[in-house]
Parts: structure tokens; sequence; C-alpha cells
């Protein structure tokens, strides 16, 4: 995917995750039964968690993936991918 396919993918979610929030507040201001709004914070979290997976990959492709040809990965670039994707994955 590319760099700005996916900026408009992340914006693209981010957008739908502020509407689903924007719906979990009318619906406990409407009292909705809480099982409805639980499997909404749920697809919130799923969706959250989805774009967390778009940026990661995007700083992979940055870190690794886009070095010159032939040029080697630095030790400290790899270091850094691995520790995001731990801190991510906490």
């Amino acid at each position: 995917m590319s760099k700005e396919k996916a900026k408009n993918d992340i914006i693209g979610r981010l957008r739908t995750i502020k509407g689903h929030i924007a719906g979990i507040e009318k619906m406990i201001e409407e009292d909705k039964p809480c099982d409805d709004i639980l499997l909404q914070i749920a697809a919130i979290k799923a969706s959250v968690h989805k774009v967390g997976l778009v940026i990661l990959e995007e700083h992979a492709k940055d870190c690794l993936i886009h070095a010159e040809e032939g040029e080697k990965v630095e030790k400290e670039k790899i270091e850094k991918v691995l520790n995001t994707i731990v801190k991510f994955i906490k």
C-alpha cells in the first residue's frame, strides 16, 4: 500500500471510530441495553487495533524495506521496529 493510500485508509478508519463513539454516547443517553453498548465498544476496540496495525506496517516499511538497493538495514533500525512492535502488542 502506498504511503498516501495508507494515510487515507487510517484517516477513514479514525473517522469511522469517531462515528461509533458518538453512537455509543447516544446509546448511553437513550438508556440502550448494556450488551448493545458493549458490542459497539468491541467494534471500536477492533477498529483501533486495525489502525495500529496499518501504522505499524507503514513504520516497518519505512524503516526496513525502503532502504536503498544494496544498502544493508542498520541494526538500530531493526531494533527500533522490534521495540515498536513489542510496545504495540502489550
